[in-house]
């Protein structure tokens, strides 16, 4: 590339339901959450990621917040634009011009073509001249450190934001994968749910997020069990803010409906899989990618259903990421990366 790297930028995009993380140069430059803030009456974008996180639950009538992703694909295809804009824009490039762009971005499994245009669409409106794509479990793997091109089977289970990757990988490629929209959105929304149901007390996104951190788990009992949590918001009974505490088993009794629909995706993706393959997880395991991961309890919630060892990533919610950058310095050498 030589010459031409001065005029050319190369940027890796894990455009996530929750967080957007950008790497350049082998660094993860941007980690921001994926939301922006307008103001409606201008239609100008005020603040992206973190500030528009702050701002979000919290605003009047002339500023709206706008998640543009949901279930891991693009919803509002103008507020992704910018919201990629914006997040570009963060990377210093103490250049006088605005070098051309060469994105590797990734994208789930089960995406249809048409929210694949979506996502293409809106790099090359963010400045993208060549923009590739990768699938979220194949970029998760790499992240992770599997030789994804060598003849042997790994399963690999992202869970991001928006939806849950289970594929098995083998000489390069998904073999067999299972999608579904069950995933870290869900989870905070059953909390949400729970809380109103309950315990007569509507609780924000935001506070719901903070729960599931704090004290989110996927099994009844743990070994260091973390302390019961201070949950504040409003009464439904009377309307004033109270404040209330919640242990851990209370949240993986509101978790277990969805957490078992990712365990019946896994075992469906385990039943499609080849013999050959099938032989080769019972060997390596599983491998746990994405925040949705760090749910204190669940590999072994899925190794108990699984009857499979399950390894969760280092810094799992970054692997993809990191996948998807060690994709864009091997254009050449990965042959299933999706030219747009």
């Amino acid at each position: 590339m030589g010459l031409f790297s001065v005029f050319t930028q190369e940027v890796a995009i894990d455009l996530g339901t929750a967080n957007t993380l950008i790497i350049h140069n082998d660094k993860v430059i941007v980690d921001e959450p994926s939301i922006v803030a307008m103001d409606r009456t201008t239609s100008k974008i005020i603040a992206i990621g973190r500030k528009a996180q702050l701002m979000h639950g919290k605003v009047h009538d002339n500023i709206k917040t706008i998640r543009p992703l949901k279930d891991g694909v693009i919803a509002d295809f103008q507020a992704a634009e910018h919201m990629i804009r914006g997040m570009i824009k963060m990377i210093k490039t103490g250049r006088f011009f605005q070098p051309s762009l060469r994105m590797v971005i990734c994208i789930p499994s089960g995406i249809t073509e048409v929210e694949k245009r979506a996502v293409i669409d809106s790099a090359e409106h963010a400045g993208g001249k060549e923009v590739y794509l990768i699938h979220e479990p194949m970029a998760a793997a790499i992240g992770i450190g599997v030789d994804v091109e060598e003849p042997m089977g790994n399963m690999v289970i992202d869970i991001g934001g928006g939806t849950s990757e289970i594929a098995v990988i083998a000489l390069g490629g998904i073999v067999c994968d299972k999608s579904i929209r069950v995933a870290g959105d869900d989870f905070t929304s059953d909390i949400e749910e729970y809380m109103r149901r309950q315990h007569n007390i509507l609780i924000g996104e935001r506070t719901a997020e903070q729960i599931k951190i704090e004290v989110g788990s996927a099994i009844p009992d743990l070994d260091t069990p973390p302390d019961d949590y201070a949950v504040r918001g409003r009464d439904l009974m009377t309307g004033i803010p109270k404040e209330i505490y919640v242990s851990y088993q209370e949240i993986s009794h509101a978790l277990d409906k969805s957490i078992t629909k990712i365990e019946d995706a896994i075992l469906s993706a385990l039943e499609m899989t080849p013999p050959e393959l099938s032989a080769d997880i019972y060997k390596t395991g599983i491998y746990l990618a994405g925040g949705g991961s760090m749910l204190r309890g669940l590999d072994k919630r899925i190794s108990l259903k699984t009857k499979l060892p399950v390894h969760i990533a280092e810094d799992p919610l970054r692997a993809v990421a990191r996948g998807t950058g060690i994709a864009l310095k091997n254009l050449e050498k990965f042959q299933f990366l999706i030219k747009a």
